[in-house]
């Protein structure tokens, strides 16, 4: 289970350390890909197998189950921890996430989520503002 935050920096050369609590899950594989909200999603080998599962058995008449299929799957990289637990994220995830220098690591259950630390700070803002309409649209749904 992935949860908490951390701050890491990404190197001139793209790499990110993830934090040393995750690195066990992540040390047979794990898959990098476009996320929600500008950030990247990364997922351990068999999470992410379960949801490109679930993505592929999606109707592909549907114009909004191609395009997130689309978003998710063709975005998608295999990563490997480094001898010193770092991941290579490429430049085109960088871009899409606009991820510089300081990082966001957040853990979110069941994947890790990567964001620029200015565009984390500025989406945990509104959301911790916005967290007591959060919570009861939330309780409607008996969360």
């Amino acid at each position: 289970m992935f949860i908490g935050e951390y701050q890491h920096n990404l190197d001139q050369k793209g790499r990110l350390a993830i934090p040393v609590k995750f690195r066990n899950q992540l040390a047979k594989g794990a898959v990098v890909t476009r996320g929600l909200d500008n950030c990247l999603f990364l997922y351990t080998k068999e999470e992410w197998q379960k949801l490109a599962t679930k993505l592929a058995a999606l109707p592909i008449s549907k114009a909004n189950t191609r395009a997130f299929s689309r978003l998710m799957l063709a975005g998608a990289m295999d990563v490997r921890l480094d001898s010193q637990g770092r991941i290579i994220l490429p430049d085109y995830l960088r871009k899409y996430a606009t991820v510089k220098k300081k990082v966001i690591i957040a853990g979110l259950y069941n994947r890790l989520e990567i964001w620029d630390d200015l565009v984390w700070q500025k989406y945990k803002t509104g959301t911790e503002k916005s967290s007591t309409d959060i919570a009861e649209a939330l309780g409607e749904l008996d969360v």
